[in-house]
């Protein structure tokens, strides 16, 4: 399998449909989160919507770049989430995010192994193999994050409750 194949498939297990490095993905753990639970704040944490948007919003931002040669993001708007005022508002980030994921991926699928070692934007970035792989590591931190608040969500739900 070469390698721009693989870099895709870790995109989508990590995001979409995978379960082989942490035994779910993010599409999978946000799929029965509701709006009010993904803007419960847990102590001084990131609510779940907050994370979402963050790693919708560096998946946008690339993406936009492999479409344009445009790298737009700047990490100081990486948290800049408009109020989620409705269930519909929560999925339509969701739905983009999973469509923007599988675009992404797409693009990953037909890079050449060529294109994968080129610069990725500027020098201090690395390559795009390197860019990628970032990408991944991101989006498995995030995913980490948002099931640990899901389960202290659920234990502050429970604790409620007695």
């Amino acid at each position: 399998m070469k390698t721009s194949t693989q870099l895709a498939s870790r995109l989508r297990e990590v995001l979409l449909s995978g379960k082989w490095v942490a035994n779910t993905n993010l599409k999978e753990q946000l799929s029965n989160v509701t709006l009010e639970q993904a803007t419960k704040q847990v102590g001084d944490l990131n609510t779940i919507a907050l994370l979402t948007f963050h790693l919708n919003y560096y998946v946008a931002g690339v993406l936009h770049f492999f479409n344009t040669g445009n790298l737009e993001i700047r990490d100081k708007y990486s948290f800049d989430m408009a109020p989620l005022t409705s269930e519909a508002d929560w999925q339509k980030m969701k739905d983009e995010l999973w469509s923007n994921a599988e675009e992404f991926a797409k693009h990953v699928d037909q890079f050449s192994e060529e294109q994968l070692n080129q610069v990725f934007v500027k020098e201090e970035y690395g390559d795009y193999r390197r860019s990628i792989d970032g990408t991944i590591e991101h989006c498995y931190y995030h995913l980490g994050q948002i099931v640990l608040i899901k389960k202290l969500l659920i234990a502050n739900n429970q604790s409620k409750r007695q």
